[in-house]
């Protein structure tokens, strides 16, 4: 379905070399790393959000969809475009606008990278805390729409946590303006909250103003090593008992630790591993880790290694950076699904996981943010194998289906997209299904904003 010849008139009229027909750009921005794809009509590079709001309105006037995209980091599919739609990067709306260290935050646009972000405001002395694992190629756009999380989270929050105000087109062409430089607010609804997390579907965002955290002067860390997952999540909720929070708290199961092993790391047989992290001042952070480190200890403890300082601690966590590549050891094929659970419930998650692996006759690695029970379930799978990968694709309804089983929800930190879509009426019951296609209704009022996604169809 070929754009309207008038439409795409006064698009490139408005654009000049930001709206691109060619089939390469158009490949590019067709897919993300849920390795959907989808050829879109056009792709549209504003540089200012006058441009966006006359993109959105022409769009509009026409009823031809938008979907907005940062660097396709994500694994949803929430960036991939319809058959019918235009494709909007932000990659040209990448400028700091302002830091102001006296009231720590930060004016960006959201094509700026969340790694030049920290580099920019290491000088001042602080950080933006979001740290997805794709930090060094994602964008703060990409983080506001999929409230992006990272190792951090348990202490510092995700992205929803960590921005204080927005300036966003609708999708009725609309600019507004919520929040602000200011950490606390009572007027009316809190609009910031509810467009980060949003996937693009109720409005564009033109520019974000972030909450910074002053750098801490110390890390450190332990790895701890249990019998199995259910001493490992007991621990879980004495560490996060602890007056300090730790800045990080990962979990790996057996197979992940058995994966590592036969990677050539220096990790014991055992069922699972916690990896902590403490940072603060000097002085204070080794009674921080004295701390977290008798909150680890306990029944089922198997071995702790302890980190003191920053190149130890660099040397513990060399094992967990290694687990990604080592899991394209055993299969080219990944389907990585995160989900959450209550902290108590992990073990049971775990021992679900297995059960499915062995029912599938799957590889499925469980790893991830055990302080906030989020954790990433990866089933392998070779794509050349018909039979393996169709098991593989059946295993993945039962995944989510274990965490909302277990209290728990169908996502922490990569969203919903395509790729969970249809299982939210199996999280939200139909009357908080309805009260969110109402909110979509009213900030896109002809749906032309990232249609399909996140929201199954009534």
């Amino acid at each position: 379905m070929a754009l309207p010849a008038a439409l795409a008139a006064e698009l490139a009229a408005l654009l000049g070399d930001g709206w691109r027909v060619d089939e390469a750009t158009r490949d590019a921005h067709g897919g993300d790393d849920s390795r959907r794809h989808v050829l879109p009509q056009a792709v549209a590079l504003p540089r200012t959000r006058d441009q966006v709001i006359a993109l959105v309105r022409a769009c509009r006037a026409h009823r031809v969809p938008l979907v907005a995209r940062g660097a396709g980091t994500g694994t949803t599919g929430a960036s991939v475009p319809t058959p019918d739609a235009i494709a909007v990067s932000f990659a040209h709306m990448n400028r700091i606008l302002d830091i102001r260290p006296a009231d720590r935050c930060a004016v960006v646009e959201p094509g700026v990278r969340n790694a030049d972000l920290q580099v920019a405001l290491a000088p001042h002395g602080l950080f933006w805390p979001p740290d997805p694992s794709s930090a060094d190629s994602c964008t703060i756009g990409g983080n506001l729409a999929t409230n992006a999380g990272g190792p951090r989270a348990v202490k510092y929050g995700a992205t929803r946590d960590n921005v204080l105000g927005l300036v966003a087109v609708t999708g009725a062409g609309e600019l507004i303006r919520v929040g602000g430089a200011y950490t606390k607010a009572s007027a009316g609804y809190d609009l910031t909250h509810l467009l980060i997390g949003s996937e693009g579907t109720l409005a564009l965002i033109v520019e974000a103003t972030l909450k910074l955290t002053p750098r801490p002067q110390a890390q450190a860390g332990l790895r701890a090593f249990y019998r199995d997952a259910t001493s490992a999540a007991a621990a879980v909720a004495r560490l996060m008992a602890q007056p300090v929070a730790p800045a990080m708290l990962e979990f790996l199961d057996r197979r992940s630790l058995d994966l590592l092993r036969r990677n050539g790391s220096d990790v014991p047989a055992a069922g699972a591993m916690l990896l902590v992290e403490a940072d603060g001042s000097l002085d204070a952070l080794p009674d921080i880790l004295a701390t977290l480190g008798a909150a680890a200890d306990g029944d089922g403890l198997l071995d702790m290694d302890v980190a003191p300082d920053g190149a130890a601690r660099d040397r513990l966590w060399a094992a967990r950076r290694a687990l990604s590549p080592a899991l394209r050891t055993i299969a080219p094929g990944k389907i990585n699904e995160d989900v959450v659970v209550p902290v108590s419930r992990i073990p049971d998650l775990v021992a679900g996981v297995e059960a499915l692996a062995e029912a599938q006759a799957l590889t499925i690695v469980c790893f991830g943010h055990a302080g906030n029970g989020n954790l990433h379930v990866n089933l392998l799978y070779h794509p050349e194998d018909a039979d393996e990968t169709a098991r593989a694709r059946a295993a993945l309804p039962h995944v989510f289906e274990l965490a909302l089983a277990l209290g728990g929800t169908l996502s922490g930190e990569h969203g919903i997209g395509l790729s969970k879509r249809d299982f939210m009426p199996r999280a939200f019951d139909t009357a908080t299904l309805e009260a969110m296609r109402a909110i979509k209704r009213a900030l896109d009022p002809d749906g032309i904003l990232n249609p399909d996604k996140l929201l199954p169809p009534p």
